[in-house]
C-alpha cells in the first residue's frame, strides 16, 4: 500500500477485517465513525453533506445515528436529486428545513453548488457521506470538490467517510478529461471509470492540487473495514440505496457508463421504464439488427438481447421503442467505455439521418472532443480508444499513490 504525504491527507487507519469468510462484510467509514471515532466529532458543530444512501450498514440513517450519540448537527447539504434522492435528474433542488430535526437543508444542486460563507457560518466541520457509483460525470464528485474548496478556504476541516465503488477498485476505462471540458458533469481530471473510492479520490484531488485556485482541504478520510479493490458491491455484503432515481439496482454502475452517452442524443436511455440504462432504442431503431451487431463483435463481457418498451417519461414518452437490453459481466477484458464507443457508432452507421447528436453534451460527457468527428467519419472504436491509452496509463501510474486498500 502506498502512503500519502502527511500534509496532504491524513487518513485514519483501521484493521482490515479477517477470517476465514471467503467475503467478509464491510464496514463503511460511517459505521467506523461512530463505532471507534467520534471523538473527533465532539464539541463541533458539523455540517453533513449527504442524501439517502448516507446510512449505517444496519440502515439506519447518518443524521439520526449523529444526533442519538449527542453530535451537534447545525447544517444539511445536498446534491443532485436532494438529500432524499426524489428530484429528476437535471432539476433544481430548492432549500428547505428537515422536518423532523428543523436542521436547515442548504441546496447544492441549485443556482448555488458550492456552500457560501453564510450556509458555513454555523459549521466547525464537514462531514462527507454519500454513495457514488465509478463515474466520472457522476455530479456527486463534483459536489465533493467544491465543499473541499469551500472547506479549504474558510479553513474547516474536512471528513469523508469512504464507502466501496461498486465497479471495484481496479477497472478504469475511457478519456482523461481535457481542461477544456471541464464542468459539473466533470470537474477533475479523471477517465470515465477512476477505479478509486470516494475517499481515494477525494485524497487525489487534494494531494494533486486539483482545487480551485490550488487550495488544500484540511481533510481526513475515515476507511472501511474488509473492503478490497477485487471486490464488486455483491461482495460487500451491504444493501444497495440506489444513490439516484435510475441507478437502481449495482449492476446498473457496470452499465452506466455505456449508456449514459445517449443522454447527448435523441435516443433513449431508458428513463421512464423499470430498467434505465439497460435498455436502449427509439421509434426509429431495428432492436434486432442492433442486438446482432453488439452480439457478433468481441464485446467482452457485455450479454445483449432486442427489446421492445415503451417509456413513461423523457424521451419519447408514450412511444413504442424498439431497441437492446443489456446486462455486462465483470471480468479483467471489459471495457465499458468502448462499448459505449461501439454502440455509438453502430447507431451513427445504421441511422446517419436520423441520429441527432449534442456534439458538445457528447464531449463533455465522454471527456474527448474529436469523438463525433471520428464517429462520423467511420473510425472504429479500438482507433479511438487507441488515442486514450498514454494518459490512461499516466493516470493510472498516479492514482496508484492514493490506494488505501489492497487489492485482495
Amino acid at each position: 500500500m502506498n502512503r500519502i504525504l502527511p500534509f496532504l491527507i491524513l487518513i485514519i487507519l483501521q484493521p482490515f477485517a479477517s477470517g476465514s469468510s471467503p467475503s467478509p462484510r464491510v464496514k463503511t467509514g460511517a459505521d467506523l465513525l461512530l463505532e471507534k471515532r467520534p471523538d473527533i466529532l465532539r464539541g463541533k458543530r458539523i455540517g453533513l453533506i449527504t442524501n439517502q444512501s448516507g446510512r449505517l450498514s444496519s440502515g439506519e440513517y447518518l443524521l439520526d445515528a449523529l444526533i442519538a450519540h449527542g453530535i451537534e448537527v447545525t447544517a444539511l447539504f445536498g446534491p443532485e436529486h436532494g438529500i432524499r434522492g426524489t428530484e429528476p435528474a437535471g432539476e433544481s433542488v430548492p432549500d428547505s428545513v428537515d422536518g423532523k430535526t428543523q436542521i436547515p437543508i442548504f441546496s447544492l444542486y441549485g443556482r448555488i453548488r458550492k456552500p457560501t460563507p453564510a450556509m458555513l457560518k454555523n459549521v466547525d466541520l464537514l462531514l462527507f457521506d454519500i454513495q457514488d457509483v465509478g463515474a466520472r460525470f457522476y455530479t456527486y464528485l463534483s459536489t465533493l470538490g467544491l465543499c473541499m474548496e469551500a472547506a479549504a478556504e474558510r479553513g474547516i476541516p474536512f471528513v469523508v467517510l469512504d464507502r466501496p465503488n461498486p465497479l471495484g477498485g481496479i477497472l478504469t476505462d475511457g478519456p482523461v478529461i481535457p481542461d477544456s471540458l471541464r464542468s459539473f458533469v466533470g470537474m477533475f481530471p479523471l477517465p470515465v471509470i477512476y477505479g478509486l473510492t470516494i475517499g481515494e479520490l477525494a485524497a487525489m484531488a487534494n494531494g494533486e492540487g486539483w482545487l480551485a485556485g490550488g487550495v488544500r482541504a484540511h481533510l481526513t478520510v475515515i476507511p472501511m473495514e474488509g473492503w478490497t479493490r477485487t471486490m464488486l458491491w455483491r461482495d460487500t455484503g451491504l444493501p444497495w440505496i440506489p444513490p439516484s432515481p435510475n441507478i437502481r439496482r449495482p449492476e446498473t454502475a457496470l452499465v452506466y457508463p455505456a449508456t449514459c452517452y445517449l443522454e447527448a442524443t435523441n435516443i433513449s436511455e431508458g428513463r421512464g421504464t423499470g430498467d434505465p440504462f439497460h435498455l436502449i432504442g427509439a421509434p426509429f431503431i431495428d432492436g434486432r439488427e442492433l442486438a446482432g451487431v453488439l452480439s457478433s463483435e468481441e464485446m467482452h463481457g457485455l450479454r445483449v438481447r432486442d427489446v421492445r418498451f415503451t417509456p413513461s417519461a423523457s424521451k419519447f414518452k408514450g412511444v413504442a421503442c424498439s431497441g437492446v437490453s443489456m446486462e455486462f459481466t465483470m471480468s479483467d477484458s471489459l471495457r465499458p467505455v468502448r462499448i459505449g464507443l461501439k454502440i455509438l457508432c453502430s447507431l451513427k452507421m445504421s441511422y446517419p439521418d436520423s441520429l441527432v447528436v449534442n456534439r458538445r453534451g457528447l464531449a463533455r460527457l465522454l471527456g474527448d472532443p474529436e469523438a463525433l468527428d471520428l464517429i462520423s467519419g467511420g473510425k472504429s472504436p479500438s482507433f479511438i480508444a487507441g488515442r486514450w491509452e498514454t494518459a490512461l496509463q499516466t493516470y493510472r501510474e498516479r492514482s496508484s499513490r492514493y490506494f488505501i486498500y489492497p487489492r485482495k
